[in-house]
Parts: C-alpha cells; sequence; structure tokens
C-alpha cells in the first residue's frame, strides 16, 4: 500500500478518535451550564464547538510530550503506522461505548494507554519512555487532586464573600458569569485535549519522512481542532446528564465555581505541556464544589461509576491495542513472507 495511502488512513482514524473525544468530552464544557438551565443544549454545545477549535491554536506543547513522552518516534519508525492505527482505533471503540453508556472516560487514559500497548505488541515492554511516561501520569494523578482542592477552596472564597447576598440575586448574576466560565472551560479544552492526537498524527507523519521534526504541521492543527469542534457540536446527551444532573444537583454558581476552577488547572497543564483528563478535572471539580455543600449532596453512587469507568480505561485500551496490533503485525509478516516467496 503507498505511504500516502496508510497516512491518509491513519489521519481518518485521528480524525474519528478526535471526533468520539469531543462527543464524550462535551459534557467537560457544557454540563453544567445545561443543567443549570443559563444555556439552552443546542446553544451550549454551540459555544462549547467554537472555543474547543479556537484553544486547539494556544499551544502545541502538550502534542510534544504526547509526540516523544510514551515512545521514542526513532524506535519504531519500522511498524509507526500499524502501532498508531492500532492505538488510534483502540482509542475510538472505548470512547465511543464509554458514550453509549452515558459514562465520562478520560480520552486522554484511552489514547495513551492504547499508544502504550500498540507499543508493546511491537517492541515489548522495553519499547516505552519511563522518563515520558512518568511525567504524564504524575499529571494525570494529581490534576483530580488539584481539582477537587481548586474547587471546593474557590466554592468556599465565593460562598465567604457573597453569602449576605440572596440565593436567588447570587444565582442570577452567576448565571451571566456562568456563560464565560463555559467558554473558558471549552477553550481550555481545546487547548488540552485536541492536542494529544495532534501529537499522534505528528508520530505517523516523522515516522514516515514527511516531516523532518516532532514540530506539529498547521493543518494538523486545523483539522484536529474541526473534528473536536465536530464531536463537542453532536453533544454527548447522556454523559452530559450523568456529570451535570446525576451526580449533584447544581445552581449557575456552582456551575461557574466548578467551570473556573477546572479552566484553571487545564490551561496551567496546557502551558506546562502537561496532558490532563479534562473529563477527570471537571468531575472531581465538581465533586469539590459540592463537597462545601455537604458531603452527602455528591450522589456517591453516580460518583463511584464514573470512577469505576476511569480505573478500567488503562488496562482495557491497552491490552485491546496490543491485541490490534498484534494482529496487524501478524498480518503485514505474512504479506511480506507471501511477497518475498
Amino acid at each position: 500500500m503507498p505511504e500516502i495511502v496508510i497516512i491518509v488512513v491513519v489521519v481518518v482514524l485521528a480524525l474519528l478518535f478526535d471526533i468520539s473525544n469531543g462527543w464524550n468530552d462535551s459534557a467537560n464544557a457544557i454540563a453544567t451550564v445545561v443543567s443549570t438551565r443559563v444555556l439552552s443544549p443546542v446553544m451550549a454545545v454551540t459555544l462549547a464547538a467554537i472555543m474547543n477549535i479556537l484553544g486547539a491554536f494556544l499551544t502545541t506543547a502538550v502534542a510534544r510530550t504526547i509526540g516523544k513522552g510514551v515512545v521514542n518516534p526513532n524506535d519504531i519508525k519500522d511498524a509507526v503506522n500499524i502501532i498508531v492505527a492500532s492505538a488510534l482505533l483502540a482509542g475510538f471503540v472505548w470512547n465511543f461505548l464509554m458514550t453509549r453508556l452515558g459514562l465520562p472516560v478520560s480520552a486522554s487514559h484511552a489514547l495513551i494507554g492504547s499508544l502504550m500497548g500498540a507499543a508493546m505488541a511491537y517492541g515489548g515492554i522495553s519499547i516505552l519512555n519511563p522518563v515520558g511516561l512518568k511525567k504524564i501520569f504524575l499529571a494525570l494523578l494529581f490534576s483530580p487532586i488539584l481539582g477537587i482542592g481548586v474547587g471546593y477552596f474557590l466554592m468556599k472564597a465565593i460562598l465567604n464573600f457573597f453569602g449576605k447576598f440572596s440565593p436567588g440575586a447570587i444565582n442570577r448574576h452567576f448565571g451571566r458569569l456562568q456563560l464565560l466560565s463555559a467558554g473558558f472551560m471549552a477553550f481550555s479544552h481545546g487547548s488540552n485535549d485536541a492536542q494529544k492526537v495532534m501529537g499522534i498524527i505528528t508520530i505517523s507523519l516523522f515516522g514516515a519522512g514527511m516531516i523532518n521534526s516532532m514540530e506539529v504541521p498547521f493543518w494538523v492543527i486545523l483539522i484536529c481542532g474541526l473534528a473536536m469542534g465536530l464531536g463537542t457540536a453532536v453533544g454527548g446527551w447522556k454523559v452530559i446528564k450523568t456529570l451535570g444532573v446525576n451526580m449533584l444537583k447544581l445552581q449557575p454558581v456552582h456551575g461557574f465555581a466548578a467551570e473556573t476552577s477546572a479552566s484553571i488547572v487545564i490551561q496551567g497543564a496546557s502551558l506546562l505541556g502537561l496532558p490532563v483528563s479534562t473529563t477527570h478535572v471537571i468531575t472531581s471539580c465538581i465533586m469539590g464544589v459540592g463537597a462545601t455543600k455537604r458531603i452527602s449532596a455528591v450522589r456517591w453512587g453516580v460518583a463511584r461509576k464514573i470512577v469505576m469507568a476511569w480505573i478500567f480505561t488503562l488496562p482495557a485500551c491497552i491490552a485491546f491495542a496490543f491485541l490490534i496490533c498484534w494482529v496487524g503485525l501478524q498480518v503485514k509478516n505474512l504479506t511480506l513472507s507471501y511477497l518475498v516467496s
């Protein structure tokens, strides 16, 4: 198969993953603004889609981390497209299934786990980059913890400062402010999540010799931003209901605090080149905000299901991508043997 055809297949799979990412993660940006009735669902997804696209152009630091942090691109050049395609396919299937079930999952965990599994099918565990993975997993681990803390203390500060106002006045004013916080959250989502697939496509282009460095081409940034925006515009309504209604009953002031605190954490990570799970961050921020009301205000049964989906994402995607890549490599070897003979 000509090299350009293989690259096209990889790019198509990458865009499908980005669409599925935006589909599941649309809840991250708009669950709170929809549940508080500040915006209609259609207006909310439109705002989120536009801001996701704009956020994708902020920086490519996260893309470079993904492109080099999981595995050294030079170590997988002989099978780069099979590895990348396997990772994208496994991640896409997982995102699709979880979205259909109404569970918010980490597309970051899905993609990173899938890339790890596919790379290990080719070169074993030793092919992975331990330094890069340590940086990535520390960011993924501590960002939700930070989200709970920032969400809790921001909500506490708002309550202390505006405590003398009536609940109606508070929610009226924060309903307007939530338009800004929802847009900021969607922008932050695009600045982090859209970049992960940029990094994967860049690995494929570099491995195929189509670019000379791991710098992300402009057209890759553009199509990834548009794909993320398209997926967000579709709207994962079951996931939105899980985050914005089932887990915690939100008022506009709570939505503002959750979105703002999540945006602060995600934006900081993007500028530092750290890939984080926007799903984990916004969910943990909602938990932190809810804990200021009372611990029982958070429906922990729903939260537990979400956390279980998080826990299983990484190992499930590692195993699934490993299997897909192993089959792909066997088919490639059999094809080469047949051609030689």
